[in-house]
């Protein structure tokens, strides 16, 4: 099988299903992209040296947390990586794209985790599922700068 998420360069692959509000997901899910990614090679941003999986477990606690957090049917998490490319996808069962917060320093600590999707990610995006919900996903590639 070849493609997006099949050729030969495929390291290995992360499919959860997450409850509804099941909030206990979250660390599990990063525990279990910690043990996808093995041993990435660091990568260099703007903030210095940063370990591309801290970076992916970031990321996917903030889209999962939302999910949960935010709609009422639970998610769908999977993570491919192929190569030196990870694939992160959060799927969530309710319409509507989300709309990014500006950071508020009224509002505490919420609001910041497309922020930081958006400045963290090599590539990011939200699309529509097949059947209902969306799904929003984010890209890194370990070694970039």
């Amino acid at each position: 099988m070849t493609g997006r998420h099949g050729g030969a360069g495929v390291r290995g692959r992360l499919h959860r299903r997450l409850g509804n509000g099941d909030l206990t997901a979250v660390p599990e899910v990063r525990h279990a992209l910690r043990d996808l990614l093995g041993k990435w090679p660091e990568r260099t941003d703007d903030a210095g040296a940063a370990d591309a999986a801290d970076v992916a477990e970031l990321l996917a606690s903030e889209l999962v947390t939302n999910a949960l957090i935010h709609t009422d049917h639970g998610a769908v998490v999977t993570a491919t990586v192929e190569d030196s490319r990870l694939h992160v996808e959060v799927q969530d069962f309710m319409a509507g794209l989300p709309v990014p917060d500006l950071p508020n320093a009224d509002l505490g600590t919420g609001g910041r985790g497309l922020v930081l999707v958006e400045r963290l990610a090599d590539a990011w995006g939200v699309r529509t599922a097949q059947g209902v919900g969306k799904v929003i996903w984010f890209e890194l590639h370990a070694g970039a700068a």
